[in-house]
């Protein structure tokens, strides 16, 4: 660690290391205690899903040149997976930096895509058939899905290596086995997998279902989102619609 990251790291919250119970004899639970952290693979993965799904649309529709972001994204998601290839429970401003850079491509090429897809259907240029807006319009929805997944991943509590120390006592995210922990294994915290079903159910009933935002970013992060999915999907079914008369 560089004393850049250790002076960064000063300055943060002391880890809570209460490994004692919760007053009625069980343990405490995973997300409130330290741990070993979460395996990286998972968003990874999901970094890998978004960047094909950013080349499988077509050109009209990519941020030119296309190659740019989607080689960027693929530069961060591998320098961040070399210095921190197990679980993320280290803690370094300039990692942390790293992801959020990464997050931030994949949102820009996102966002480039949904509005030139919007403005595409609204003008009529370059308007496709039916079953290509469909296609279109879905693999940006579902990248949508992919990136606001990553951005609760990346800033509830302060990020998967803070979550790991247990820096913040308070979440900002209440997922269903926080309110109910006597319906859950003591060992259970959030995963990037919790934060995509999250995601993909703010996208679909563009309103919280059974995890509820707590901070203003949160709600207001979840309220841009929905927005947007509410937007890609309403303009794409109208237009889809009125292709196939």
């Amino acid at each position: 660690m560089t004393d850049d990251d250790a002076a960064a790291e000063g300055r943060q919250e002391p880890p809570r290391r209460d490994h004692g119970n919760d007053g009625g004899g069980r343990p405490l639970p995973a997300w409130r205690r330290p741990t070993g952290g979460e395996h990286r693979y998972p968003a990874a993965f999901a970094v890998l899903v978004a960047v094909a799904l950013q080349l499988s649309v077509p050109a009209h529709l990519a941020l030119h040149p296309r190659w740019v972001l989607p080689a960027v994204e693929l530069a961060l998601v591998g320098v961040l997976a070399i210095a921190n290839p197990g679980r993320i429970n280290r803690e370094s401003s300039r990692l942390r930096a790293l992801g959020l850079a990464l997050v931030a491509a994949a949102s820009l090429a996102t966002a480039w895509s949904a509005g030139l897809l919007a403005w595409s259907i609204v003008t009529g240029h370059g308007a496709p058939s039916a079953v290509g807006l469909i296609i279109n319009g879905g693999a940006i929805w579902l990248t949508n899905v992919i990136v606001f997944a990553l951005w609760y991943w990346e800033l509830d509590s302060g990020g998967p290596a803070a979550r790991a120390n247990a820096r913040r006592a308070h979440p900002d995210f209440l997922f269903p086995q926080m309110g109910m922990p006597h319906l859950t294994h003591h060992d259970w915290e959030p995963r990037f997998i919790d934060y995509l079903y999250l995601a993909f159910t703010n996208s679909t009933a563009f309103s919280p279902t059974d995890v509820m935002p707590l901070s203003r970013w949160a709600k207001l992060t979840m309220m841009s989102q929905a927005a947007v999915s509410f937007l890609v999907v309403l303009l794409v079914i109208a237009r889809a619609v009125n292709a196939l008369r």
